[in-house]
């Protein structure tokens, strides 16, 4: 198995082995080929494989049994994202929660960029933690231009910890929006620290805009998501 740059070998025999799990190649149960066969199959060492295997295990998708093999553990649960996010991967059989890592009043020289001025912000950096696999799934950022009526969410916290209804609460709600879905080849070594996963692994990255009726932005987002359990479905 050739590695690519920035990649250990094995994340990349762990990442192989996640597709197979999560596109139903392996049922809740089934066991994993045996380590010599998996030193074979991806022309790595023992250790490496082991490696690999253990970083399966971390993330809550199989178990090993010392002397007789791994054990698929993941299901197959989905995410339904009918009633939104923040309620589709509460509800999900993951046991997803959502952290809020920090909120504060600054700038961000990313929604600078994409909006094409300066601005004043406020900024809200969330994780949604898998618990089952003990792993970060997404990390949005949120960055709304300063109105007077946040200010009491520095002080107290979201409503019920939601962004929503924080909003809805002030009487600010979304009308139009667009998004943007890009591909991060490689998480960067602080997003992966705050996510729990490797340095280098590739995310999906989805950046949104909305506005109000007026026209006026509410909210730029900037998030990194797992490839595994999002992705972009188009009608046409």
């Amino acid at each position: 198995m050739a590695g690519r740059v920035g990649i250990a070998k094995s994340e990349l025999v762990a990442q192989a082995l996640e597709r197979e799990i999560r596109q139903g190649h392996f049922a809740h149960g089934d066991q994993l080929e045996s380590e010599g066969n998996l030193m074979q199959r991806f022309s790595v060492s023992r250790n490496t494989v082991r490696r690999g295997l253990d970083i399966l295990s971390r993330r809550g998708l199989i178990r090993t049994r010392t002397g007789i093999g791994s054990f698929v553990t993941y299901g197959g649960a989905t995410i339904d994202s009918a009633l939104g996010w923040t309620v589709g991967l509460t509800d999900s059989e993951g046991q997803v929660e959502t952290r809020v890592l920090g909120i504060r009043r600054g700038s961000c020289d990313q929604a600078d960029a994409f909006l094409g001025e300066p601005g004043n912000y406020l900024c809200i950096d969330r994780l949604r933690y898998c618990r089952r696999e003990n792993v970060g799934i997404s990390l949005e950022r949120s960055r709304l231009p300063w109105r007077d009526g946040f200010a009491t969410w520095l002080r107290g916290g979201l409503v019920g910890g939601s962004l929503s209804r924080s909003l809805n609460e002030i009487g600010l709600v979304a009308a139009s929006g667009e998004e943007i879905a890009s591909v991060v080849p490689a998480l960067a070594p602080v997003d992966a620290a705050v996510m729990g996963r490797s340095p280098g692994e590739p995310v999906l990255r989805l950046q949104r805009l909305t506005r109000m009726q007026d026209g006026g932005v509410l909210e730029y987002v900037d998030s990194h998501l797992d490839p595994l359990r999002f992705g972009l479905r188009m009608s046409f």
